[in-house]
C-alpha cells in the first residue's frame, strides 16, 4: 500500500484544506531571470528566526517539510550548498526516484580556501560539481567535476555563469547562511522558500541569511519582496516570497 500523502492547507492564494503536498506543488515553477540562472533560497528556521540547533537544521521541522524540500529540488536544474554545510553535517542534494522527471538536478558544492571532505557529500546518480577558490589545494575528487575560480572565494555571478554554461537555468540554494548572504549581496536572489518550524531556540545560532560581510546595502533600504504562497501542515508554515531582479 502506498504511503499516505503529506497533507497541507493552502492559506494563500486560493485557500483550500486537506491538499496532498505533491498536488499543492504541482504547478510550481522556479522564477526565470534574463541573463543568468535564477536563484531560490530554501531554508527552515525556528519561530524566532534561527536556522540551526546545535549547528544543524535537524529538529527544526518535520517530515512534510523534508518532502517539500525534495519537491523544490526536483523543480530546479541545480541544487547547491556551501562547503560549511558539508563540513558541519554532510550533504545529500539529490531527489528520490519518484520525483525524477527525465533528469536529476546537478549537485553543486561551493567552497572557498579550504578543501571539502567529499566523503561527507553523499551522491546518487546525479552529476556533481565542486567549485573552489583560487588557492584551494583541493585535489580533483573521483567522479566529481572540479572547477576552480580565479578569486579566493568564488564570486556568485561567476558561479552562475559557469552553471549557465552547463545548461542550468534555475538554482536551489540550501545555505548555509553565509553562502546565502553572498548571493544576496551580489544581487542574485530571486525567491525565498521559508519554512517556519513551531519552536523557539533563543540562541546565538545563525539566521537564514547571515550578515553581509562589509555591511549590508539593505540595512537602511530593505529589499522588498512579494508573498507568492502560504501553506500549512499542522503547526508548520511554508512561505514563499519572490523578488524582482536587482538593478
Amino acid at each position: 500500500m502506498a504511503a499516505s500523502p503529506h497533507l497541507v492547507d493552502r492559506l494563500w492564494p486560493d485557500p483550500a484544506t486537506g491538499l496532498a503536498l505533491d498536488d499543492a506543488l504541482a504547478s510550481y515553477r522556479p522564477p526565470r531571470v534574463d541573463g543568468r540562472p535564477s536563484v531560490t533560497i530554501n531554508m527552515v528556521t525556528s519561530v524566532d528566526g534561527r536556522a540551526q540547533v546545535d549547528g544543524t537544521a535537524e529538529g527544526l521541522s518535520g517530515r512534510t517539510d523534508r518532502r517539500l524540500m525534495r519537491l523544490y529540488r526536483a523543480a530546479h536544474d541545480a541544487v547547491a550548498t556551501g562547503a560549511g554545510t558539508v563540513s558541519a553535517y554532510g550533504a545529500w542534494l539529490g531527489i528520490p526516484d519518484d520525483l525524477v522527471r527525465g533528469r536529476r538536478p546537478l549537485s553543486v558544492v561551493i567552497a572557498g580556501t579550504s578543501p571539502v571532505d567529499v566523503a561527507r557529500w553523499h551522491g546518487g546518480d546525479e552529476r556533481r560539481l565542486l567549485i573552489v577558490g583560487a588557492g584551494n589545494p583541493q585535489d580533483p575528487p573521483s567522479g566529481i567535476e572540479l572547477l576552480r575560480a580565479h578569486t579566493a572565494r568564488p564570486d556568485p555571478r561567476w558561479v552562475l555563469d559557469r552553471l549557465a554554461e552547463r545548461g542550468v537555468a534555475s538554482v536551489l540554494l540550501e545555505g548555509g547562511p553565509t553562502t546565502n548572504a553572498a548571493f544576496l549581496a551580489a544581487g542574485c536572489l530571486d525567491e525565498v522558500c521559508w519554512t517556519i518550524g513551531s519552536s523557539l531556540v533563543a540562541s546565538d545560532a545563525l539566521p537564514m541569511i547571515a550578515a553581509i560581510e562589509g555591511g549590508s546595502p539593505f540595512a537602511s533600504a530593505p529589499r522588498p519582496g512579494s508573498l507568492a504562497s502560504v501553506l500549512r501542515n499542522r503547526d508548520e508554515l511554508y512561505l514563499r516570497y519572490r523578488f524582482e531582479p536587482a538593478g
